[in-house]
């Protein structure tokens, strides 16, 4: 019998069931997990020059022009433009946007202390801001593998969907109805992961990366896999054949897409989802332990301290 992961939207479940032909979407998995969520929106009415910095956090932020023009201004990268219908995702990074990435920069968080909306002299450019957070004890794994700055162009193929629910979020903050908060705040949950497969569709871009292993079609296979029923004592091989790749090239490709090799990825994967249901108080650390696949409660201990620098049971104790 193998254990799989269902995955219900705000909790993580775990069920047996009798096969591991189960269908999981990775992003699915790892947003549900980690608990991601858009707990802060903002928005930007400006006009003239303007120009204002945000410090490097962990948290992934997603910026969205509604009208107008911006510049985005990353250490170490050229300035880009973006455009009315164009979003962006941000991770750790510190950044600036901008009338004119030249101009010197106001601190923003100056500007957005209590309050969720900054109109900086007209309404020349329209943006609106969300801030997605994790459970703090797992944020690590999905910003670790995410760029620091993802562009999901308007112009994209795949961008139809994130044009209508940026219309919608504007209408939403425009009307100020009943009920706008929480259909606001489930559009922005909405627009983060269409946002993500926007920029993950452009193959011309996404080359490499965790959303790069999930774009091609025999890696795609294998993460699907192993998300499905991360309990199997999976080796390399069997990923290998899941992917209908030689077990050399698999490894070879998956280290180089992901940034770490196969069995390591499902180590980190199993021991954050462990950590996640340890916050949560959802069962014992024996249960964890062998509904992730470990022969052992003191080998899934000895795993976790490893990975964590704490034993399971002071991780449920935090």
């Amino acid at each position: 019998m193998r254990i799989a992961f269902k995955i219900i939207y705000g909790e993580t479940s775990m069920i047996l069931s009798q096969s591991s032909n189960i269908s999981v979407d990775p992003l699915s998995d790892v947003l549900t997990v980690l608990g991601a969520r858009v707990t802060r929106r903002t928005r930007l009415e400006a006009a003239g020059e303007w120009a204002m910095e945000f410090p490097a956090l962990d948290r992934l932020k997603f910026v969205a022009v509604l009208k107008g023009t911006c510049w985005m201004v990353l250490p170490g990268q050229d300035p880009r433009l973006m455009n009315a219908g164009d979003v962006c995702l941000i991770g750790r990074t510190a950044y600036a946007v901008a009338s004119d990435p030249k101009l010197p920069r106001l601190t923003g968080q100056t500007f957005y202390e209590g309050c969720d909306v900054v109109r900086l002299g007209g309404d020349d450019t329209v943006g609106l801001g969300g801030t997605v957070t994790f459970s703090p004890e797992t944020t690590d794994f999905l910003l670790d593998m995410l760029p620091d700055f993802l562009l999901a162009p308007r112009s994209s193929a795949a961008s139809g969907v994130v044009t209508t629910i940026l219309a919608l979020l504007n209408d939403e903050a425009e009307r100020g109805g009943m009920g706008s908060q929480i259909v606001g705040a489930r559009l922005a949950d909405v627009l983060l992961v269409e946002a993500i497969r926007a920029y993950a569709a452009d193959g011309e871009v996404v080359q490499t990366g965790w959303l790069g292993a999930l774009s091609d079609p025999r890696l795609g296979r294998a993460l699907q896999a192993l998300h499905a029923d991360i309990a199997r004592p999976w080796t390399v091989a069997d990923l290998a054949g899941v992917a209908g790749m030689s077990r050399a090239a698999f490894s070879a490709a998956f280290s180089r897409r992901v940034g770490q090799p196969p069995l390591g990825y499902l180590r980190a994967w199993r021991l954050t989802v462990a950590r996640t249901a340890l916050a949560r108080g959802e069962t014992g650390i024996a249960d964890i332990a062998s509904k992730l696949g470990y022969t052992s409660q003191s080998a899934f201990t000895h795993a976790f301290r490893d990975a964590f620098g704490m034993t399971p049971k002071a991780a449920a104790q935090t």
